[in-house]
């Protein structure tokens, strides 16, 4: 069994001129990194590897949401993550090394959300809410891939979690 976070980025800013890849995260998205951030550790344990797209903003988000971690989980920061979709997210997954029990994937959307929404098993607790709502930045989902990293089923994992930042009092 293998757990698979997925978070997305937290909020960035829209300035005139910065290439969208360049893009930092606004004053309220490091606040809102920095919350999720501080109950992270506690509430996913530890995590074998941070699978992390080059943006600045992931980049950025990545550095916020860890430091609350005494010794800093190993991370990939990849182009190839950059705002691809389903599909690609799911290719890089299945060439995860199976001693991997725990992958943290920060990247953005649509992907992301597509990627947990087609993962999760119906019958999952909170699927209803991810399939049904957006998936906001800083929001989390956790799914437990039964199977191999090579072959994650579609529909076949549970969703363990799914935390959008309001439900921690974080305006997205």
């Amino acid at each position: 069994m293998h757990l698979l976070h997925i978070l997305r980025h937290a909020k960035s800013g829209r300035d005139a001129g910065v290439d969208d890849r360049d893009r930092t995260l606004s004053k309220r998205g490091r606040e809102a990194a920095h919350a999720v951030g501080k109950g992270l550790p506690e509430a996913i344990g530890a995590i074998d590897l941070v699978l992390c797209s080059s943006s600045a903003r992931t980049r950025e988000t990545a550095d916020l949401v860890l430091a609350a971690y005494p010794k800093p989980p190993r991370i990939l920061f990849e182009d190839g993550l950059y705002l691809v979709g389903e599909g690609a997210l799911l290719l890089r997954l299945r060439r995860l090394d199976e001693a991997c029990g725990s992958v943290l994937l920060i990247g953005h959307n649509p992907g992301l959300h597509q990627l947990a929404v087609a993962l999760a098993a119906p019958k999952s607790a909170n699927v209803a809410a991810l399939a049904d709502g957006k998936f906001p930045t800083t929001a989390r989902a956790t799914l437990r891939i039964e199977g191999r990293w090579a072959a994650p089923e579609r529909g076949r994992n549970a969703l363990v979690d799914y935390v959008p930042p309001k439900s921690l009092g974080i305006e997205d």
